[in-house]
Protein backbone atom coordinates (compact mmCIF):
# COMPACT_ATOMS: atom_id res chain seq x y z
CA UNK A 1 0.00 0.00 0.00
CA UNK A 2 1.20 3.80 -0.66
CA UNK A 3 0.02 7.06 -0.09
CA UNK A 4 0.97 10.26 -1.48
CA UNK A 5 -1.99 12.82 -0.13
CA UNK A 6 -4.16 13.52 2.56
CA UNK A 7 -7.24 11.43 3.00
CA UNK A 8 -9.72 13.27 4.82
CA UNK A 9 -12.24 10.56 4.80
CA UNK A 10 -10.11 7.97 5.92
CA UNK A 11 -7.94 10.01 8.58
CA UNK A 12 -11.73 11.65 10.08
CA UNK A 13 -13.64 7.94 10.02
CA UNK A 14 -10.33 6.64 12.36
CA UNK A 15 -10.57 9.93 14.43
CA UNK A 16 -14.34 9.06 14.88
CA UNK A 17 -13.82 5.39 15.80
CA UNK A 18 -11.34 6.81 18.18
CA UNK A 19 -13.93 9.48 19.72
CA UNK A 20 -16.25 6.29 20.00
CA UNK A 21 -13.68 4.37 22.15
CA UNK A 22 -12.37 6.78 24.23
CA UNK A 23 -16.22 8.49 25.27
CA UNK A 24 -16.91 5.22 26.83
CA UNK A 25 -13.17 4.63 28.66
CA UNK A 26 -13.30 8.07 30.09
CA UNK A 27 -15.99 6.79 32.01
CA UNK A 28 -14.73 6.03 35.57
CA UNK A 29 -13.09 9.25 36.88
CA UNK A 30 -16.19 11.59 36.89
CA UNK A 31 -17.69 8.41 38.89
CA UNK A 32 -14.80 7.58 40.86
CA UNK A 33 -16.29 9.92 44.05
CA UNK A 34 -19.36 7.49 43.77
CA UNK A 35 -17.43 3.94 43.37
CA UNK A 36 -15.27 5.29 46.41
CA UNK A 37 -18.72 5.85 48.49
CA UNK A 38 -20.04 2.50 47.14
CA UNK A 39 -17.58 -0.12 48.39
CA UNK A 40 -15.78 2.33 50.55
CA UNK A 41 -12.26 2.08 49.41
CA UNK A 42 -9.05 4.78 49.60
CA UNK A 43 -7.76 7.41 47.09
CA UNK A 44 -4.74 4.76 46.79
CA UNK A 45 -8.02 1.70 46.15
CA UNK A 46 -8.85 4.12 43.37
CA UNK A 47 -5.92 4.41 41.83
CA UNK A 48 -5.33 0.97 41.76
CA UNK A 49 -8.57 0.98 39.64
CA UNK A 50 -6.86 2.77 36.97
CA UNK A 51 -4.25 0.85 36.82
CA UNK A 52 -6.20 -2.06 36.11
CA UNK A 53 -8.11 0.08 33.53
CA UNK A 54 -4.17 0.78 32.18
CA UNK A 55 -2.61 -2.67 32.91
CA UNK A 56 -3.04 -4.02 29.28
CA UNK A 57 -1.35 -1.65 28.02
CA UNK A 58 1.98 -3.15 28.88
CA UNK A 59 0.91 -5.33 25.84
CA UNK A 60 1.11 -2.99 23.53
CA UNK A 61 5.00 -3.63 22.86
CA UNK A 62 3.42 -7.85 22.16
CA UNK A 63 0.12 -6.34 19.91
CA UNK A 64 3.10 -4.11 18.07
CA UNK A 65 5.15 -7.01 17.68
CA UNK A 66 2.54 -9.17 16.12
CA UNK A 67 0.76 -6.35 14.52
CA UNK A 68 1.60 -7.39 11.02
CA UNK A 69 -1.00 -10.51 11.82
CA UNK A 70 -3.85 -8.53 13.20
CA UNK A 71 -6.83 -7.94 11.56
CA UNK A 72 -6.78 -4.16 11.76
CA UNK A 73 -10.53 -3.39 10.32
CA UNK A 74 -11.75 -5.45 12.47
CA UNK A 75 -9.75 -3.94 15.81
CA UNK A 76 -10.99 -0.27 14.64
CA UNK A 77 -14.43 -1.70 14.67
CA UNK A 78 -14.85 -3.59 17.95
CA UNK A 79 -12.64 -2.01 20.44
CA UNK A 80 -14.96 0.73 20.15
CA UNK A 81 -18.01 -1.43 20.88
CA UNK A 82 -16.64 -3.58 23.36
CA UNK A 83 -15.57 -0.35 25.44
CA UNK A 84 -18.86 1.04 25.35
CA UNK A 85 -20.52 -2.40 26.35
CA UNK A 86 -17.79 -2.50 29.24
CA UNK A 87 -18.05 1.27 29.84
CA UNK A 88 -21.97 1.09 30.01
CA UNK A 89 -21.76 -1.68 32.67
CA UNK A 90 -19.34 -0.01 35.73
CA UNK A 91 -22.60 1.28 36.93
CA UNK A 92 -24.02 -1.86 37.49
CA UNK A 93 -21.26 -3.62 38.95
CA UNK A 94 -22.03 -5.31 42.40
CA UNK A 95 -18.83 -5.69 43.66
CA UNK A 96 -14.74 -4.80 42.87
CA UNK A 97 -14.02 -8.10 40.88
CA UNK A 98 -16.59 -7.78 38.17
CA UNK A 99 -15.41 -3.71 38.35
CA UNK A 100 -12.10 -4.63 37.78
CA UNK A 101 -13.07 -7.35 34.72
CA UNK A 102 -15.04 -4.37 33.13
CA UNK A 103 -11.93 -2.32 33.56
CA UNK A 104 -9.44 -4.63 32.37
CA UNK A 105 -11.27 -5.73 29.17
CA UNK A 106 -11.71 -2.06 28.25
CA UNK A 107 -7.83 -1.71 28.82
CA UNK A 108 -7.28 -4.37 26.28
CA UNK A 109 -9.23 -2.54 23.81
CA UNK A 110 -7.22 0.29 24.44
CA UNK A 111 -4.25 -1.11 24.14
CA UNK A 112 -4.83 -2.64 20.79
CA UNK A 113 -6.75 0.18 19.44
CA UNK A 114 -4.55 2.96 20.58
CA UNK A 115 -1.09 0.87 18.47
CA UNK A 116 -2.92 0.17 15.17
CA UNK A 117 -4.72 3.60 14.87
CA UNK A 118 -2.28 6.13 14.81
CA UNK A 119 -0.18 4.49 12.45
CA UNK A 120 -3.47 4.42 9.76
CA UNK A 121 -3.54 7.64 10.41
CA UNK A 122 0.10 8.51 9.75
CA UNK A 123 -0.24 6.65 6.60
CA UNK A 124 -3.19 8.27 5.32
CA UNK A 125 -1.71 11.46 6.59
CA UNK A 126 1.19 11.35 3.96
CA UNK A 127 3.56 14.10 4.38
CA UNK A 128 1.28 16.19 7.09
CA UNK A 129 2.02 13.63 9.68
CA UNK A 130 1.26 16.60 12.46
CA UNK A 131 -2.03 17.37 10.98
CA UNK A 132 -3.59 13.91 10.50
CA UNK A 133 -2.49 13.36 14.41
CA UNK A 134 -4.42 16.30 15.20
CA UNK A 135 -7.37 14.90 13.43
CA UNK A 136 -6.48 12.11 15.12
CA UNK A 137 -6.19 13.69 18.97
CA UNK A 138 -9.07 15.52 18.25
CA UNK A 139 -11.23 12.69 18.38
CA UNK A 140 -9.72 11.19 21.87
CA UNK A 141 -9.55 14.39 23.48
CA UNK A 142 -13.21 15.47 22.96
CA UNK A 143 -14.58 11.90 23.58
CA UNK A 144 -12.95 12.95 27.06
CA UNK A 145 -14.54 16.23 27.15
CA UNK A 146 -18.19 14.92 26.64
CA UNK A 147 -17.43 11.76 28.34
CA UNK A 148 -17.86 13.14 32.19
CA UNK A 149 -21.02 14.95 30.89
CA UNK A 150 -22.56 11.53 29.35
CA UNK A 151 -22.12 9.48 32.09
CA UNK A 152 -23.11 12.26 35.08
CA UNK A 153 -26.20 12.90 32.95
CA UNK A 154 -27.37 9.21 32.82
CA UNK A 155 -26.98 8.81 36.73
CA UNK A 156 -29.33 12.14 37.19
CA UNK A 157 -31.17 10.27 35.00
CA UNK A 158 -30.95 6.50 35.98
CA UNK A 159 -28.73 6.36 38.51
CA UNK A 160 -25.76 4.56 38.93
CA UNK A 161 -27.06 1.04 38.46
CA UNK A 162 -29.03 2.21 35.43
CA UNK A 163 -26.06 3.61 33.09
CA UNK A 164 -26.31 0.04 30.80
CA UNK A 165 -28.61 1.80 28.81
CA UNK A 166 -25.48 3.70 27.11
CA UNK A 167 -24.70 0.73 25.04
CA UNK A 168 -27.16 1.01 22.74
CA UNK A 169 -25.33 4.19 20.94
CA UNK A 170 -22.00 2.37 20.92
CA UNK A 171 -23.41 -0.65 19.43
CA UNK A 172 -25.11 1.40 16.88
CA UNK A 173 -21.91 3.61 16.30
CA UNK A 174 -20.06 0.75 15.75
CA UNK A 175 -22.44 -0.82 12.92
CA UNK A 176 -22.02 2.17 11.17
CA UNK A 177 -18.27 1.75 11.29
CA UNK A 178 -18.61 -1.31 9.82
CA UNK A 179 -19.87 0.44 6.57
CA UNK A 180 -17.42 3.31 6.65
CA UNK A 181 -14.08 1.32 7.09
CA UNK A 182 -13.09 -0.05 3.98
CA UNK A 183 -12.07 -3.81 4.26
CA UNK A 184 -8.36 -3.38 3.00
CA UNK A 185 -5.19 -5.17 4.13
CA UNK A 186 -4.41 -2.39 6.44
CA UNK A 187 -1.78 -4.85 8.03
CA UNK A 188 0.75 -4.29 5.36
CA UNK A 189 1.72 -1.09 6.44
CA UNK A 190 2.90 -2.79 10.01
CA UNK A 191 5.83 -2.98 8.39
CA UNK A 192 7.32 -0.44 5.38
CA UNK A 193 10.80 -1.74 4.20
CA UNK A 194 12.31 -5.36 2.78
CA UNK A 195 13.55 -6.11 6.40
CA UNK A 196 11.39 -8.42 8.38
CA UNK A 197 9.45 -7.71 11.60
CA UNK A 198 12.34 -8.07 14.17
CA UNK A 199 10.65 -6.17 17.83
CA UNK A 200 13.91 -6.46 19.74
CA UNK A 201 16.09 -5.11 17.21
CA UNK A 202 13.55 -2.09 16.55
CA UNK A 203 13.60 -1.50 20.29
CA UNK A 204 17.89 -1.62 20.59
CA UNK A 205 18.16 0.77 17.47
CA UNK A 206 16.24 3.53 19.26
CA UNK A 207 16.42 2.67 22.64
CA UNK A 208 18.23 6.02 23.47
CA UNK A 209 15.55 7.89 21.57
CA UNK A 210 12.60 5.59 24.27
CA UNK A 211 14.91 6.72 27.08
CA UNK A 212 14.81 10.33 26.13
CA UNK A 213 11.21 10.36 25.72
CA UNK A 214 10.36 8.37 28.77
CA UNK A 215 12.48 11.08 31.02
CA UNK A 216 9.99 13.85 29.03
CA UNK A 217 6.56 12.73 29.63
CA UNK A 218 7.22 11.23 33.32
CA UNK A 219 7.84 14.58 34.12
CA UNK A 220 5.05 15.90 33.11
CA UNK A 221 2.84 12.72 34.05
CA UNK A 222 1.95 13.03 37.33
CA UNK A 223 0.16 16.50 36.25
CA UNK A 224 -1.65 14.82 33.30
CA UNK A 225 -2.29 11.67 35.77
CA UNK A 226 -3.64 13.66 38.81
CA UNK A 227 -5.91 15.77 37.18
CA UNK A 228 -7.36 13.14 34.59
CA UNK A 229 -8.31 11.01 37.25
CA UNK A 230 -8.43 12.75 40.80
CA UNK A 231 -10.11 16.22 39.48
CA UNK A 232 -13.66 15.26 40.00
CA UNK A 233 -12.80 14.22 43.56
CA UNK A 234 -10.24 17.07 44.00
CA UNK A 235 -13.27 19.54 43.38
CA UNK A 236 -15.32 17.83 45.28
CA UNK A 237 -13.02 18.08 48.63
CA UNK A 238 -12.91 21.76 48.14
CA UNK A 239 -16.59 21.54 48.48
CA UNK A 240 -17.91 21.22 44.69
CA UNK A 241 -20.53 19.21 43.67
CA UNK A 242 -20.33 15.61 41.64
CA UNK A 243 -21.52 18.45 38.48
CA UNK A 244 -19.27 20.81 39.25
CA UNK A 245 -16.68 18.10 38.82
CA UNK A 246 -17.73 16.53 36.00
CA UNK A 247 -18.15 20.26 33.62
CA UNK A 248 -14.59 20.76 35.09
CA UNK A 249 -12.88 17.71 33.69
CA UNK A 250 -14.74 18.33 30.64
CA UNK A 251 -13.17 22.07 30.65
CA UNK A 252 -10.38 20.57 30.76
CA UNK A 253 -10.84 17.77 27.84
CA UNK A 254 -12.66 20.72 25.78
CA UNK A 255 -9.09 22.77 26.54
CA UNK A 256 -6.94 19.28 25.64
CA UNK A 257 -9.20 19.07 22.61
CA UNK A 258 -8.67 22.36 20.95
CA UNK A 259 -4.78 21.97 22.08
CA UNK A 260 -4.54 18.70 20.42
CA UNK A 261 -6.25 20.06 17.65
CA UNK A 262 -3.90 23.33 16.66
CA UNK A 263 -0.71 21.92 18.05
CA UNK A 264 0.29 19.03 15.64
CA UNK A 265 -0.24 21.01 12.76
CA UNK A 266 1.79 23.85 14.07
CA UNK A 267 4.27 22.09 15.10
CA UNK A 268 4.27 21.06 11.84
CA UNK A 269 5.68 24.54 10.72
CA UNK A 270 7.56 25.61 13.97
CA UNK A 271 9.27 22.55 14.44
CA UNK A 272 8.78 19.21 17.18
CA UNK A 273 10.81 20.39 19.75
CA UNK A 274 10.28 23.96 20.11
CA UNK A 275 6.67 23.24 20.41
CA UNK A 276 7.79 20.90 23.24
CA UNK A 277 10.17 23.13 24.94
CA UNK A 278 7.19 25.99 24.66
CA UNK A 279 4.25 23.34 26.32
CA UNK A 280 6.95 22.25 28.86
CA UNK A 281 7.59 25.96 30.28
CA UNK A 282 4.13 26.96 30.60
CA UNK A 283 2.89 23.46 32.31
CA UNK A 284 4.45 23.43 35.75
CA UNK A 285 3.68 27.48 35.96
CA UNK A 286 -0.43 27.21 35.10
CA UNK A 287 -0.57 24.00 37.30
CA UNK A 288 1.24 26.37 40.68
CA UNK A 289 -1.90 29.00 39.41
CA UNK A 290 -4.53 26.31 39.51
CA UNK A 291 -4.07 25.10 42.79
CA UNK A 292 -3.51 28.42 44.24
CA UNK A 293 -6.88 30.09 43.01
CA UNK A 294 -10.46 30.03 43.92
CA UNK A 295 -12.96 27.94 42.00
CA UNK A 296 -13.66 30.62 39.33
CA UNK A 297 -10.41 31.19 38.16
CA UNK A 298 -9.81 27.40 38.62
CA UNK A 299 -12.10 27.09 35.78
CA UNK A 300 -10.77 29.73 33.59
CA UNK A 301 -6.91 28.21 34.42
CA UNK A 302 -8.43 24.35 33.34
CA UNK A 303 -8.72 25.72 29.71
CA UNK A 304 -5.06 26.84 29.61
CA UNK A 305 -4.10 23.55 31.00
CA UNK A 306 -5.90 21.82 29.25
CA UNK A 307 -3.90 23.50 26.20
CA UNK A 308 -0.54 23.15 27.61
CA UNK A 309 -0.72 19.46 29.15
CA UNK A 310 -2.32 17.81 26.33
CA UNK A 311 -1.08 19.22 23.45
CA UNK A 312 1.77 16.90 23.19
CA UNK A 313 0.45 14.02 22.07
CA UNK A 314 -0.03 14.46 17.88
CA UNK A 315 3.51 16.21 18.84
CA UNK A 316 5.27 13.43 20.13
CA UNK A 317 3.10 10.78 18.11
CA UNK A 318 4.46 12.28 14.86
CA UNK A 319 7.81 12.47 16.00
CA UNK A 320 8.05 9.20 16.67
CA UNK A 321 6.57 7.65 13.39
CA UNK A 322 9.06 10.22 11.81
CA UNK A 323 12.19 7.99 13.42
CA UNK A 324 12.91 6.25 10.25
CA UNK A 325 11.54 3.23 11.15
CA UNK A 326 10.69 0.73 8.65
CA UNK A 327 8.29 -0.72 11.23
CA UNK A 328 6.33 2.18 12.36
CA UNK A 329 3.29 -0.11 14.55
CA UNK A 330 6.28 -1.15 16.72
CA UNK A 331 7.69 2.16 17.35
CA UNK A 332 3.80 3.29 17.91
CA UNK A 333 3.43 0.39 20.57
CA UNK A 334 6.91 1.95 22.01
CA UNK A 335 5.33 5.09 22.73
CA UNK A 336 2.10 3.86 23.58
CA UNK A 337 3.77 1.55 25.93
CA UNK A 338 5.59 4.83 27.74
CA UNK A 339 2.56 7.03 27.54
CA UNK A 340 0.33 4.43 29.62
CA UNK A 341 3.15 3.18 31.86
CA UNK A 342 4.47 7.17 32.82
CA UNK A 343 0.27 7.88 33.59
CA UNK A 344 -0.47 4.52 35.56
CA UNK A 345 2.96 5.30 37.97
CA UNK A 346 1.37 8.71 38.12
CA UNK A 347 -2.02 7.93 38.81
CA UNK A 348 -0.95 5.57 41.38
CA UNK A 349 1.60 7.92 42.88
CA UNK A 350 -0.92 9.92 43.39
CA UNK A 351 -3.65 8.12 44.95
CA UNK A 352 -0.94 6.99 47.63
CA UNK A 353 0.95 10.45 47.99
CA UNK A 354 -3.43 11.86 48.05
CA UNK A 355 -3.84 10.11 50.92
CA UNK A 356 -0.93 10.49 53.26
CA UNK A 357 -0.37 14.59 52.70
CA UNK A 358 -3.62 15.45 50.62
CA UNK A 359 -4.37 16.07 46.87
CA UNK A 360 -4.02 19.45 47.30
CA UNK A 361 0.00 19.05 48.05
CA UNK A 362 0.15 16.57 45.78
CA UNK A 363 -0.74 18.98 43.06
CA UNK A 364 1.80 21.20 44.15
CA UNK A 365 4.74 18.66 44.06
CA UNK A 366 3.45 17.68 40.54
CA UNK A 367 4.28 21.34 38.79
CA UNK A 368 7.03 21.55 40.49
CA UNK A 369 8.40 17.91 39.32
CA UNK A 370 7.35 18.99 35.73
CA UNK A 371 10.34 21.62 35.82
CA UNK A 372 12.43 18.16 34.74
CA UNK A 373 10.33 18.22 31.34
CA UNK A 374 12.47 21.27 30.26
CA UNK A 375 16.08 20.04 29.76
CA UNK A 376 14.56 16.53 28.67
CA UNK A 377 13.28 18.62 25.81
CA UNK A 378 17.22 19.41 24.80
CA UNK A 379 17.64 15.24 25.80
CA UNK A 380 15.08 14.16 23.47
CA UNK A 381 16.67 16.32 20.79
CA UNK A 382 19.75 14.94 21.08
CA UNK A 383 18.67 10.96 20.86
CA UNK A 384 16.02 11.85 18.07
CA UNK A 385 16.92 11.26 14.25
CA UNK A 386 14.96 14.38 13.35
CA UNK A 387 16.61 17.79 14.41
Amino acid sequence: MTNNKFNGSKVGAISSAHFLHDVYSSFLAPILPLIIDKFGITLAGASVLTLVQRLPSFLSLIIGAVAHKLPWRWIIILAPVITGICGSLLGVANNIIVLGILLFTIGICSASFHVTAPVMIKYFSATQAGKGMSWYMLGGEAARMLGPLVIIYAISWWQLEGTWRLMFPAIAAGLTLYFTIENLNYQSIASMGPKPINWWSTLKDYSQFFIALTLYMLFRSLMKGSLATFLPTYMGMQGSSLLTGAVALSILQFAAAAGSFFMGGISDKIGRFRSLLILAIASPILMLMFVFSGLALQLILLLLLGVVLYATSPVLLALVLEQGSNQPAMMNAGFTTINFATNTLAVLFTGILGDIIGLHTTLQISAFLAIGAIPSVYYLKKKSNIQ
